[in-house]
């Protein structure tokens, strides 16, 4: 009997040690290779501030940004120059009184080079993107301080407005050269906005 001590507590041990194994694919148990997979996870950035690092290339698009301006003035183009003959905001944000938008800015664009569009305007200057970081900008489209909408009435107006759809047929420039379009089709650009709702909508610092 007394010999038998030392296998039963070395087979006792041996269970011991199988029990820990399985125990430790257990959710939740203190096992090292979860502990790893948590270590990792933590390392990475989430998902969703990966997934706005490409939205903002699309959002600060010279298609985008000249006319969520920060200046009392749309901007031009490729460059971003001043839109010419003074064209000023006004107290709508479709143009003074006496050079409205829609003076110039018809239904279509024009092959002269003038962009169209029956709602032509800028983006209301609590909108304006011009001075924000990446981080402010994804911040300031929910929030409703800056006109942000709820999820539902983001991806609607991205997915919809028809001015938002001008940025990938913004036609020719004054000079007759194609405009730049922005770096992702329409369809690529909602799809990740779509992801990154769904996965968050977290926001760099």
């Amino acid at each position: 009997m007394l010999g038998r001590l030392p296998f039963l507590a070395s087979l006792a041990l041996f269970g011991s040690a199988v029990m820990a194994s399985a125990l430790g694919d257990l959710p939740g148990a203190p096992a090292s290779r979860q502990q790893e997979q948590e270590r990792v996870a933590a390392a990475e950035p989430p998902r969703s501030i990966v997934l706005f690092s490409t939205i903002v290339t699309v959002l600060k698009h010279p298609r985008c940004l000249n006319c969520h301006t920060a200046t009392d003035f749309p901007r031009q183009d490729d460059d971003r120059y001043r839109h010419l003959m003074n064209v000023a905001r006004g107290a709508d944000d479709h143009g003074m009184p006496a050079l409205r938008c829609n003076t110039c800015h018809g239904k279509a664009n024009s092959p002269a080079g003038v962009p169209g569009n029956p709602a032509w305007a800028l983006a209301p200057l609590r909108m304006q993107w011009e001075t924000l970081s990446d981080g402010e900008l994804c911040r300031s489209l929910t929030d409703p301080k800056r006109g942000g909408m709820t999820f539902p009435q983001l991806t609607h107006h991205l997915s919809e407005d028809s001015l938002v759809a001008w940025a990938w047929d913004p036609g020719v420039d004054l000079n007759g050269r194609p405009r730049q379009k922005p770096p992702l089709s329409r369809e690529a650009f909602m799809k990740l906005v779509r992801q990154w709702i769904d996965t968050g909508a977290a926001c760099p610092a």
